[in-house]
């Protein structure tokens, strides 16, 4: 491939590296919401989470050196915050978005004030695959550098499909999202059910703040969210609450978001920055055309305050 040709591929090899990048987040903060969302709970507060879980993997992997603890620790803030969100939503009268909101707030002012010490140390990065090692061309190597991550959210979106519609528990969790009452004269108790699906999608989004903080962009900084625990709520209405589609939809997303650092590669100077704005304009987009006042959306669970 000569340098003509690899000009002429530059863009769309930047999108497909940028793409894996920026998605990662995404898939990890929309699979744990599809999660809550099926249970017939939603959780705003994903934002707050994702920034606190990068916060305290970024902190853990300085004092210990190890990025692997860094994420299992950022897992358990993020179980620990989804826990207390489920735990406070179960009480009567309770707005789900209105405490989601306020945890959002508490989570991103609690990363803020334990995080300061630890702007500038280094922390080790969480390893990526070469495959693009076969190629000489820079350009496709470094578009082929997979993280360990981004491997596992597709095999979690996968499994996640599979369980929903094959599993005992995947079935508890659609009927209880479904109707309350369903569940109940199942003999299940909706509250614990959704206590432990809203954990479980808190420790996806500290996982996926974990990945910002100790791979991409690889530091820790207060704006390294941009708002991608809130995206990722529009994301899967958008992709009608299935993993797969959440999957297929973060990619989406990710591609917007590299659409502007791709043609900043190939030495677009103009107007470039203007493109790092696709994924919010994508945002927009979507919840116009999901939003009806007549018709509830197809695949919406039964419980969602969205839907009544």
């Amino acid at each position: 491939m000569d340098a003509t040709e690899i000009g002429l591929w530059g863009v769309p090899l930047a999108m497909l590296g940028g793409a894996i990048r920026v998605s990662t987040p995404f898939i990890f903060v929309s699979l744990g919401e599809a999660i809550t969302e099926r249970s017939g709970r939603i959780n705003l507060g994903l934002e707050g989470t994702l920034v606190f879980g990068a916060m305290t993997a970024y902190a853990v992997a300085v004092i210990t050196g190890s990025p692997w603890l860094g994420l299992i620790a950022a897992a358990f803030a993020g179980l620990c915050f989804g826990l207390f969100h489920g735990w406070i939503c179960k009480f009567p009268k309770v707005n789900d978005i209105a405490i989601g909101i306020a945890l959002m707030l508490f989570g991103s002012g609690l990363a803020f004030f334990f995080g300061k010490p630890f702007i500038q140390p280094s922390a080790p990065d969480l390893p990526a695959i070469p495959f693009g090692g076969w190629s000489d061309i820079p350009q496709v190597q470094a578009a082929l550098n997979v993280n360990v991550l981004f491997l596992i959210g597709a095999a979690l979106a996968v499994f996640l499909w599979w369980a929903f519609r094959n599993t005992r528990a995947g079935l508890i969790v659609r009927v209880v999202g479904d109707s309350s009452d369903a569940a109940r004269a199942m003999g299940l108790n909706p509250n614990t059910v959704r206590l432990l699906a809203t954990g479980i999608g808190g420790a996806l989004a500290g996982i996926g703040g974990a990945y910002l903080s100790l791979y991409y962009p690889g530091s820790w900084t207060e704006g390294i969210s941009s708002g991608q625990g809130l995206m990722a709520v529009a994301l899967v209405i958008f992709a009608r609450w299935n993993p797969l589609g959440c999957f297929a939809a973060a990619l989406l997303f990710g591609g917007a978001g590299a659409l502007g650092p791709a043609l900043q590669s190939v030495g677009v100077t103009q107007g470039y920055y203007l493109f790092y704005a696709a994924p919010y304009v994508l945002t927009l987009l979507i919840m116009i055309a999901t939003s009806s006042p007549s018709r509830s959306l197809a695949g919406a669970p039964g419980e969602l305050s969205i839907t009544k």
